[in-house]
């Protein structure tokens, strides 16, 4: 078994890693597979993300985010000359911002690798006269040399960050997708407000025609938003605070919907955090705006969703964790024939929910298939 909370470790065969964007294979973004674990009756059946509608009734509703993904790659070379690539993360107080060091892959146009060896005081030069400054080590640890994925940088470009990036960046990629692709396939029809990473991927498959539909079905959708850093994907590491803001609307039908016994359905684990954040032990969420570190684990009570849509995660993704978290809230009352307590069931549901995906070839990542867990 994984870490105590999380499912079994599994492997994640190449071949089911998305390696380009469902339009790329002749698919519609709503035509991905969609994984539908119903918690209740302990059920895993298998749709496309059209078929959405049917799992959703009238009332229930859908908290999406609406921040926007930045060209947030950038090429740049050190004082050496020596090619590098700088991932924007998130932009920090008082104008810095924690940016992730990283060297071209080993041949033209593979993703790039993380770099183990940057340093506080290094300097990189950027395209157009721009320059990036190291500090220190984001978070901040005990010394200024110590290894860091994450660097909280002093900058120094043309013109505005978003704007600069714009011109002179591209979208973060990782080794599976090997093929760099625009940015517009990293948007969501949601995305309002540039600021993301990466993008809040759970939210792809919507379409236009989607949206009307649910509408029409009576479903409601309500905005957030939650920009996020990068996934520090290669390590597995916990998300870092990132900002987020709920609006007094939203705050507002989200309570009346979980008091009216309707289902409130997070679009990806990033409304998770943001709305857990700002929801009391009385169920009651307000509104507000910050940084949240909350990391959802299984033995922390949700007390503002009741179902996620979000892709298929990484073996030991801390986002599992989270997973496990929402399908346990409907296993309460349910016996489990893996002998242990009831709240455990939703582990046994997300165990069998992710061999079922891996039986049937469900691609994982931000290009990948969705999973509807709805407790």
């Amino acid at each position: 078994m994984a870490a105590a909370g999380v499912i079994a470790e599994f492997e994640l065969p190449p071949a089911l890693e998305a390696a380009e964007p469902p339009e790329a294979r002749g698919l519609r973004r709503d035509d991905v597979r969609l994984l539908v674990s119903n918690i209740e009756d302990d059920s895993i059946q298998h749709a496309r993300f059209t078929d959405l509608p049917r799992w959703l009734s009238a009332g229930d509703l859908l908290v999406v985010n609406t921040s926007g993904t930045l060209n947030a790659a950038v090429a740049a070379r050190d004082r050496d000359g020596e090619p590098h690539e700088l991932h924007f993360s998130t932009e920090l107080p008082g104008g810095f911002w924690s940016v992730e060091v990283r060297r071209p892959g080993n041949e033209a146009g593979t993703a790039s690798v993380p770099c183990r060896d940057a340093r506080s005081g290094m300097t990189f030069e950027l395209p157009a006269g721009g320059r990036v400054s190291l500090v220190a080590p984001y978070p901040l640890t005990g010394s200024l040399d110590a290894p860091s994925r994450l660097w909280m940088a002093a900058l120094q470009l043309p013109s505005a960050v978003i704007p600069y990036l714009d011109i002179h960046g591209v979208p973060i990629r990782y080794s599976y997708v090997t093929r760099a692709w625009p940015l517009s396939m990293y948007q969501t029809i949601f995305a309002t407000e540039p600021g993301s990473a990466e993008m809040p991927s759970a939210g792809r498959p919507f379409t236009y025609e989607l949206v009307t539909r649910l509408i029409t079905h009576g479903v409601e959708i309500a905005p957030l938003l939650l920009h996020t850093g990068v996934a520090s994907l290669e390590d597995h590491e916990p998300p870092y605070a990132e900002y987020f803001r709920v609006p007094r609307l939203t705050a507002e039908r989200v309570t009346f919907a979980r008091r009216a016994g309707r289902r409130v359905v997070a679009v990806g684990t990033t409304v998770v955090r943001a709305l857990e954040t700002l929801t009391d032990e009385s169920g009651i969420t307000s509104p507000g705006h910050g940084w949240t570190d909350l990391v959802i684990t299984a033995d922390r009570p949700l007390r503002s969703v009741t179902g996620l849509i979000t892709g298929l995660h990484e073996p030991r993704a801390t986002h599992l964790a989270m997973l496990e978290r929402v399908a346990s809230s409907g296993a309460a009352n349910r016996p489990c024939t893996c002998g242990v307590v009831a709240s455990a069931c939703g582990r046994c549901h997300l165990q069998n929910a992710y061999t079922e995906a891996l039986r049937y070839g469900y691609l994982w990542h931000e290009f990948g298939d969705s999973h509807l867990i709805l407790a």
